[in-house]
């Protein structure tokens, strides 16, 4: 018997409810959660009383989704989702129900979840209730819809995309029929807001297992929200680097870079210009020159399309632009490198170029991992020495150089520009009395 330990305040609210003469259960991802042994994130209730009833016995409360039957309490600062039971009317945007019917039956309110393991509810009196299986599929390792998988997708097409989610957070397989419905139905999630898609794949990409992306492009989820990532699927790369296309390249590197939003966006962009710069030689070596550009302007295009905020479209777009540069493992060359790419991302390259030569072929792999260690040691040692890498470290300003008799104006910032070339070339140079000396002033 699956016992759950609910938290106090998750039982007081069920018991209150229950006192009352209704039924409640916690509900949905908190229990698989429990029963996985994670915590879970927030604990939903579901009951037969109505929400006009729910707010009679709560002090606190607040009408977060009254028209589907959701009030959240308030216990402290802590607050709980209570939604009725209820039956969803008919789908009319592949999202959203036209209307919903309370109802005082616990199975047909389960009956319109999403997934066997997000359809379980628990209360301490009756123990777990899971009439369709979920704890099953759990054991096998299965992602299988309640019900008809296209009738489930047919309600709600973002499911398509959480069913991938939910099989790399947990490593579980899709269910063959509910695979078979997703194939069916891709083109549906044409309907679903960007925003929608956007939430899903960042949690798809920083879960345990981000290549099962695989399953996104094998079900034409991809073909219909991320075109650009079939082509590279379907790029060959004849070359002694390379083992992979292009596309299985790219899902490779996924597991070798740290789980972070921004490097795994890098990972799923770095490549994704090479189908556009793809060239043959005469002895049928293929080559992709200038990939890193023009992937830099398809990442800006694909997540400005995806709604992604600014601040992550900059970053992923600098570490796609620089993921290729060649840098010559000496100090000099290092610091430029970081005044060039800047001071916040270009640590992070560490992470992609190993996932990158990580994913790549054997052929001089070795030799590849020693100069990025060697990279690494120096870049080290001049974060160690505080080495000047950017106009806020030089020793001068611009107030500097009016103080010395410099007018105001652009030619202030050029010769800051000239100032800081000189102390990545010779850092030891910055100091004030030396750098002014060397614009004669």
């Amino acid at each position: 018997m699956v016992r759950i330990q609910l938290p106090r305040k998750a039982e007081d609210i069920i018991e209150k409810i229950q006192a009352a003469g209704y039924e409640a259960y916690a509900v949905g991802g908190c229990i698989r959660d429990s029963i996985l042994g994670k915590e879970p994130d927030d604990w939903d209730i579901t009951t037969s009383a109505k929400p006009e009833e729910v707010k009679m016995l709560f002090d606190r409360t607040i009408d977060t989704g009254i028209q589907h039957g959701t009030v959240t309490i308030m216990i402290g600062k802590e607050g709980f989702e209570i939604t009725t039971y209820r039956i969803d009317g008919k789908y009319e945007d592949s999202r959203h129900p036209k209307d919903v019917t309370f109802t005082s039956n616990l199975k047909e309110d389960l009956r319109r979840r999403d997934f066997t393991i997000n359809a379980m509810a628990y209360n301490s009196k009756d123990g777990l209730i899971d009439l369709y299986e979920g704890v099953q599929d759990m054991k096998q390792g299965l992602i299988r819809c309640v019900g008809d998988a296209e009738e489930r997708f047919t309600e709600d097409a973002l499911r398509m995309m959480r069913a991938v989610r939910f099989s790399a957070q947990l490593g579980y397989a899709i269910e063959e029929n509910t695979k078979k419905a997703i194939r069916k139905l891709a083109p549906t999630i044409q309907n679903i807001s960007a925003e929608r898609i956007r939430t899903e794949l960042v949690k798809l990409m920083t879960s345990a297992h981000p290549d099962f992306f695989r399953i996104a492009y094998e079900t034409g989820i991809t073909a219909q929200v991320f075109p650009e990532f079939d082509i590279c699927m379907e790029t060959e790369q004849n070359n002694p680097h390379h083992c992979y296309s292009v596309g299985e390249h790219i899902l490779h590197t996924l597991s070798y870079v740290e789980n972070d939003k921004v490097l795994r966006l890098a990972m799923l962009f770095h490549d994704i210009g090479k189908p556009r710069t793809l060239t043959i030689d005469e002895e049928g070596i293929t080559h992709n020159h200038g990939h890193a550009a023009v992937g830099e302007e398809l990442t800006v295009r694909i997540l400005k399309r995806l709604k992604f905020d600014n601040d992550t479209i900059d970053k992923v777009k600098k570490l796609v632009r620089y993921h290729d540069r060649k840098i010559e493992t000496n100090a000099k060359s290092i610091r430029r490198a970081v005044s060039d790419i800047g001071e916040d991302i270009f640590p992070l390259l560490f992470s992609v170029k190993y996932a990158d030569i990580m994913a790549q072929s054997e052929y001089q792999r070795d030799e590849k991992l020693s100069e990025l260690e060697t990279l690494k040691s120096i870049y080290g040692r001049i974060i160690e020495e505080k080495n000047c890498l950017s106009l806020k470290d030089l020793a001068v300003t611009g107030g500097d150089l009016i103080a010395a008799g410099m007018k105001p104006g652009r030619e202030i910032g050029t010769a800051l520009h000239k100032l800081l070339e000189a102390v990545l070339e010779e850092p030891e140079h910055n100091q004030k009395e030396y750098l002014l000396s060397l614009l004669q002033l």
